[in-house]
């Protein structure tokens, strides 16, 4: 899950040095904000639009004219949240990045959705209940982004590896690699119960990322010391 949730402000001050947001424009946010909780709490099937609009303080006629219709609305939710997947993989698929940059690279993208805070959980809620009862757009996400990713991944540590393309053992190392942040993310619940301070601040998360650099760089150095006795 390389999704990227962008924060949502719906009361953003008017003399920040921005250009002040247009009332459909806020209109449009507070929308998808309720959306998404409803989404994430509800399901896709169980939330009708008129609660989404009620509890955006919205006529139902808005979710026509800005998202066409519910399903509309609820692509939005998840357009709005993820960043291009293009720009996550130019974090850590760079030709001329050692095995160290590549890995903070890519933990630097897997797990920037912890930084944003109450809207990261939102999220994250959203994209469980997408896997419980999918509608199309779990396995939009896996043929868009996640697979792009792991691919992009995967051939970055074959280089890093000395081979010319991934094998099944690479692809096994890349879901590990993978998997110690997706547990981060999943498991966020019950490190927030046990050990909540490892997760409480910017610089909680930026160790987290620093632990996961080196658990990975001691697993990519363990596999090539396996292909290097294999050579031998």
């Amino acid at each position: 899950m390389n999704a990227k949730p962008t924060s949502i402000d719906t009361n953003q001050p008017a003399d920040d040095g921005r250009k002040p947001r247009s009332d459909g424009e806020q209109s449009r946010e507070r929308l998808l904000h309720a959306a998404m909780r409803l989404f994430a709490a509800q399901g896709f099937s169980k939330t009708s639009t008129r609660e989404i609009a009620q509890a955006a303080s919205a006529n139902v006629a808005a979710i026509s004219y800005y998202f066409g219709d519910k399903a509309g609305l609820y692509q939005a939710c998840f357009s709005f949240m993820c960043q291009p997947e293009p720009d996550n993989i130019a974090l850590f698929a760079q030709p001329h990045f050692t095995l160290r940059q590549t890995l903070e690279g890519y933990y630097r993208q897997m797990l920037a959705p912890l930084l944003a805070g109450e809207d990261a959980q939102l999220f994250l809620r959203l994209f469980y209940r997408e896997m419980l009862e999918p509608t199309g757009l779990w396995q939009q996400e896996i043929d868009n982004n996640i697979k792009p990713e792991h691919l992009a991944l995967a051939g970055a540590l074959s280089r890093h590896l000395g081979l010319e393309q991934p094998n099944d053992d690479v692809h096994r190392l890349a879901y590990a690699l993978a998997g110690m942040a997706v547990q981060i993310m999943v498991g966020r619940d019950i490190i927030a119960s046990i050990t909540p301070h490892l997760l409480a601040t910017p610089e909680a998360i930026d160790t987290w990322g620093q632990y996961l650099v080196g658990f990975a760089e001691a697993m990519v150095l363990a596999e090539k010391s396996k292909l290097n006795k294999g050579k031998a």
